[in-house]
């Protein structure tokens, strides 16, 4: 790998819910799911904790995220708080803390700027590594992030190391939790192409699904799928994408100007969301990426002026719309009031598979806006 670029994708592993057990470590190795602002541990007499269990709760909730024994129980992020208490009735429930999440995560990426400044910032748990023109070698450069980021924070990452963004965000899911996984162009045909094509980035449950309907169903499949009948499937543009990444062909750079151009969060469904019958669902989701988008404006310390939303039917028809507001805002209130009438001026005659909230006109902060975590408000479906 000499020769060529070395990205790599860390992920942080299980980031909300490994917090919580650095606060809680007697749940460590138990189903624990986070969510909501309720269900605080209650202090016993003797000194001990009693913390919620799913099977007490009430409402209308959207899970954040799980430990991994959760998932194991089919537990994940964005499901209903009561279907995951079906699944898992005994699963310790905790309230979401975002400022300990933001104060973790500008720890692990101190730690990791300090060997590697060239960092493009994805999010709270995620950044992309240009590793390209370090002089140590990548295995032992790999064993050194992590170890600086346990020792900052306490908590474990997985990396995946490969010459470009698409690969190494595949690279890094490959061996969770705490992985190295390490690959070069060589290496595509018995690393990257038996893997399921849903494992690429950009391909969610109902190009899935259409894929699977024309008998692809492995990233191997795909690089060897006829051209004309992808561009059939799936429009020219899309077509011409998945045969590119299905090569593992990637030719973005890491961006690590700090000087943002728009901010933006948005998530692919596990399956299309209809706007009434799911509303309860896409109200849910709606408000965390709004949360998010505002914890990472405070975070990177701007201002918005301007926000967006983009919604892809289920017909991979891609729908936008912006609101300028009449001053700057980090305030997830504000932006989720704002995304809101967007989306009422949008049709929402189909099935939804993916939701994104947007941030631009970005100017500095001056350090004092804060953010409500809980931020709440009716959704413009």
């Amino acid at each position: 790998m000499s020769t060529e670029r070395r990205i790599a994708h860390l992920d942080m592993d299980a980031f909300y819910a490994s917090v919580e057990l650095l606060r809680y470590p007697e749940l460590r190795g138990q189903a624990v799911v986070i969510g909501g602002i309720s269900g605080q541990p209650q202090r016993n007499a003797d000194g001990s904790l009693s913390f919620a269990r799913l099977r007490d709760y009430t409402g209308r909730g959207v899970i954040t995220t799980s430990t991994y024994e959760a998932r194991a129980l089919g537990v994940f992020s964005a499901m209903g708080t009561m279907k995951a208490a079906k699944l898992a009735p005994d699963a310790v429930l905790l309230p979401v803390d975002f400022d300990s999440y933001r104060h973790y995560s500008r720890l692990f990426k101190a730690a990791v700027r300090n060997i590697c400044p060239l960092i493009e910032d994805r999010g709270i748990d995620e950044i992309y590594i240009d590793l390209s023109e370090h002089p140590e070698q990548t295995l032992a450069l790999a064993k050194t992030i992590k170890q600086a980021v346990n020792e900052a924070t306490g908590l474990s990452c997985s990396i995946g190391i490969a010459p470009n963004k698409l690969l190494a965000k595949i690279c890094s899911e490959l061996d969770k939790p705490d992985g190295i996984t390490i690959i070069g162009m060589d290496d595509i045909a018995t690393r990257i192409w038996p893997l399921a094509v849903k494992k690429i980035n950009g391909i969610g449950p109902k190009a899935n699904a259409k894929l699977a309907a024309l008998g692809i169903h492995t990233i191997a499949e795909l690089a060897q799928a006829d051209a004309d009948l992808l561009q059939t499937n799936f429009g020219r543009t899309y077509a011409a994408w998945l045969l590119q990444v299905a090569h593992g062909r990637d030719e973005r750079a890491v961006t690590t100007s700090s000087e943002s151009k728009s901010i933006s969060r948005e998530t692919t469904f596990e399956r299309d969301l209809h706007a009434v019958q799911d509303r309860e669902i896409l109200s849910g989701i709606f408000t965390r990426l709004c949360t998010k988008l505002a914890a990472d404006l405070v975070r990177k310390g701007y201002l918005c002026k301007t926000i967006g939303i983009k919604l892809r039917y289920d017909d991979f028809r891609t729908v936008t719309r912006d609101l300028t507001l009449p001053s700057p805002t980090a305030d997830a209130t504000a932006i989720r009031r704002a995304a809101a009438e967007c989306i009422r001026r949008v049709a929402l005659d189909r099935r939804l598979r993916l939701l994104g909230v947007r941030a631009s006109a970005l100017s500095k902060s001056d350090g004092l806006q804060q953010y409500d975590a809980a931020a709440q408000g009716e959704l413009g479906f």
